[in-house]
């Protein structure tokens, strides 16, 4: 518990002092978010505003998961696992991406950075690596950081051992490639508004907290009654989660609507990986769809948008992703976002009541 409160205090406190001394230096260095010219026309005065904000969460989460390790292993000889390491890598390394995406964009003073191939051609790299490491590194636990298949709690549902072990590696890297993708646009579609990322993410890193922590209380093998996960390390994984939810939150102080700083990609595609790379390795793959459902929204308008009109030629929305037709519809910006993060809450609390009924289920508790 003591760790766990040392990763949060440390995360928090990073942002809420990191982040105005980033944002001196975004200004001395003119380093200022360029907005898009088919967004809405009010978004128009936000040119300017400093960006890379990302890099902030990204120190945070790693200082203050790094403080508790640090403690852990001092007090009680506990040495960090393979999983958190992991986990973390997903971060830092989606959160690459984007810092080299967002400097592009600084550098040429415009809104195009990375290519879109290059960012591609980053993500099958860094994901492909997490893949194969999650499946091969030997763990405290014994159990791996990831088991090759898709699961909604625990239990694959589908497993890719009926292929073989190479071919299920195989498929394991495929099916991680596409999560990675999916997670990091979906949360960065959702970083268009003061705030709106940055809340959401925070409610939805706090729901994997919980899942985790109890995970770790119910672990395979250490004679707790009920179900038990044979998932690798959640303590270490509630400890990131809490950290990415206190980075979140600290960021939101100067992120809030008028925002004084962007993550930028640097920060969504961070907080994409490191959501994504949480639902592997809880075992947690599908019940993330529901867990993360805002962005999932935010992802699936975008899609639905650009099919419908390269189909018909007409717009479903009067624009992508959905927060921008909220506020086309009238609504103020603020108005969008608190409503948006009192979606994912009710998002999370769905997802949680699953888990815990799930939990009950298999613990042959349901009539008790």
């Amino acid at each position: 518990m003591i760790a766990l409160i040392i990763g949060i205090l440390v995360s928090l406190i990073v942002t809420m002092v990191g982040t105005p001394l980033l944002i001196r230096i975004v200004h001395k260095l003119n380093y200022g978010q360029y907005i898009r010219q088919d967004g809405p026309q009010s978004h128009l005065v936000k040119r300017g505003t400093p960006t890379l904000g990302g890099v902030v969460i990204v120190l945070a989460v790693l200082l203050g998961w790094g403080a508790s390790a640090l403690y852990r292993y001092c007090c009680h000889g506990v040495v960090p696992s393979w999983s958190a390491v992991l986990a973390l890598f997903a971060m830092a390394s989606m959160g690459l991406l984007g810092f080299i995406d967002d400097f592009a964009k600084v550098r040429k003073k415009q809104n195009e950075g990375l290519t879109v191939g290059g960012k591609f051609l980053g993500q099958i790299v860094f994901a492909t690596l997490f893949a194969v490491l999650a499946l091969v590194l030997p763990t405290k636990s014994g159990f791996p950081s990831a088991q090759a298949g898709m699961s909604f709690i625990e239990k694959p549902f589908v497993s890719f051992d009926f292929a073989g072990r190479a071919l299920a590696i195989i498929l394991f890297v495929i099916w991680v490639n596409f999560l990675m993708a999916a997670w990091t646009n979906a949360v960065n579609l959702s970083d268009g508004l003061d705030g709106l990322c940055a809340g959401s993410s925070m409610v939805a890193f706090v729901g994997y907290a919980i899942i985790a922590i109890w995970e770790s209380y119910h672990l395979a093998g250490a004679g707790h009654s009920g179900f038990t996960y044979a998932v690798s390390d959640p303590l270490d994984l509630a400890i990131i989660a809490c950290c990415a939810a206190m980075a979140c939150l600290g960021f939101l102080w100067y992120n809030c609507n008028p925002a004084s700083i962007f993550m930028g990609d640097t920060g969504s595609l961070a907080l994409g990986g490191l959501f994504a790379a949480l639902s592997i390795e809880t075992h947690t793959e599908f019940l993330a769809i529901i867990i993360g459902g805002l962005f999932v929204i935010e992802a699936m308008s975008d899609v639905i948008q650009v099919g419908y009109f390269k189909a018909t030629g007409k717009r479903v929305f009067k624009m992508a992703p959905i927060h921008h037709h909220f506020e086309l519809e009238g609504w103020t910006e603020s108005k969008v976002v608190v409503r948006f993060w009192m979606i994912e809450l009710m998002f999370v609390m769905v997802g949680l009541v699953i888990f815990y009924g799930d939990w009950v289920a298999r613990s042959g508790l349901w009539h008790a």
